[in-house]
């Protein structure tokens, strides 16, 4: 920040390119598919249809309309369709074998239309990377490559629901990619909405969806907590992003639970527990606060009211402020707003490390650079500092909607 103005980056934001633009991006022994693919395929979500798509992937209007917004950087989530998925990939099932290779080349050639869209705002864009876990070796080489081309957000990790195919994530089958995240300071970050199993068509299934899409994101926590990636790791990051924040101490107080459970049911081979404890202890290491101390990170988006006082025990230098520019549950075009209905009131260097410094530190972000750039467009300090009144009549964000509460999860 600057004496006057928050430096704001957006650790939640979502690109990609129009569809037919990925063919440049793509071997070129996939462009007969691709236009066969292409010529058939109906684009299923409305706002990718829009007259405001071009937000994905307009950098002039992009860079402008976040300015406008008050915030100077960003980390890029993917958002559009990538060459033969059927659905936008945070939310595509995994690929079945015969799948696996079209899938494949069209997250590589994501990647590098990623890379050259950041390059077009430099220092300003956090790319995500893709990868699929069906081929692990594969996977490392993409983050390598990835990490070569100028991608500093750090990989998106897919979910691995029931019914996926694949390992679950505890599996010590990634391992690798764990390895290569730690040795090249590569950011692991997990989505909200990407880890759901299928749920069918019954009028029921939204309204599930809704209630459950979180708690399965959350699972890669203790997924990789209790598989002891961190442990072996110990420098890995992970980043949980869109889920929410206030779920944080009471499922680390739960894991905390278990744990010591188990560790102590290891040593006590009479106990009905201790079948279930067998290992843990050499394969896990640190409890889950701990783990969560020195290696966690969360992208709490549009943070709500109610998930501020827990900031001290989810940690100040966890939090993550994100706009989810440019979706509709997103803040934009009101995210001062968005900052002071939750950060009115608050000490100016709190503040300023949940919405800017805390993802630059994460990302890699030069903050120097971005301060030149608040001191013209950021959000004063003064103006957080100001209790919301009155909400923006247009604005749709759930950091908006009144009376929220701690979730479960």
């Amino acid at each position: 920040m600057t004496a006057e103005r928050y430096t704001v980056v957006s650790a939640d934001c979502h690109a990609g390119a129009d569809l037919l633009d990925y063919r440049p991006y793509l071997e070129s022994k996939y462009h007969d598919a691709f236009d066969a693919w292409a010529a058939t395929y109906v684009n299923p979500y409305e706002d990718l249809m829009a007259d405001t798509a071009d937000r994905n992937w307009n950098s002039a209007r992009r860079l402008a309309e976040l300015e406008e917004d008050g915030i100077v950087a960003e980390v890029v989530f993917p958002n559009t369709i990538p060459p033969f998925f059927p659905s936008a990939s945070l939310m595509a099932p995994a690929p079945t074998r015969e799948e696996f290779e079209q899938r494949w080349a069209g997250l590589r050639a994501h990647n590098r239309w990623l890379a050259d869209f950041c390059a077009e705002a430099p220092g300003r864009r956090a790319g995500v990377a893709q990868i699929l876990l069906n081929d692990v070796q594969e996977a490392v080489r993409e983050i390598r490559r990835a990490k070569e081309a100028g991608l500093t957000g750090g990989i998106m990790l897919p979910g691995a629901p029931p019914g996926s195919g694949i390992p679950e994530l505890y599996s010590g089958a990634y391992d690798p990619i764990w390895a290569v995240c730690a040795e090249l300071d590569v950011p692991v970050n997990h989505h909200g909405g990407s880890a759901s199993p299928p749920l069918g068509e019954e009028p029921a299934a939204r309204a599930v969806f809704m209630v459950e899409t979180t708690w399965f994101s959350h699972r890669a926590l203790w997924h990789l907590i209790f598989g002891g990636a961190f442990d072996r790791h110990p420098s890995l990051k992970l980043v949980l992003t869109e889920q929410g924040s206030g779920w944080i101490p009471g499922v680390l107080d739960m894991l905390d639970y278990y744990h010591g459970r188990l560790m102590a049911a290891a040593t006590k081979a009479s106990t009905a527990e201790s079948k279930f404890g067998t290992g843990l202890a050499e394969s896990m290491g640190r409890g889950p606060s701990q783990v969560w101390r020195d290696n966690c990170f969360v992208g709490a988006s549009f943070m709500r009211p109610h998930e501020v006082p827990l900031r001290d025990r989810i940690g100040l230098d966890k939090i993550m402020w994100g706009s989810d520019y440019p979706h509709d549950e997103g803040t934009t075009p009101f995210s001062r707003e968005g900052l002071r209905i939750a950060y009115a009131g608050l000490p100016s260097d709190e503040v300023a490390a949940m919405v800017g410094g805390n993802a630059a530190r994460v990302y890699g972000f030069d903050l120097r650079f971005l301060d030149e750039v608040a001191a013209r467009v950021g959000p004063t300090v003064a103006e957080v500092a100001e209790p919301l009144k009155e909400i923006p009549a247009e604005a749709s964000s759930p950091a908006f909607a009144l009376g929220g509460s701690v979730r479960v999860w």
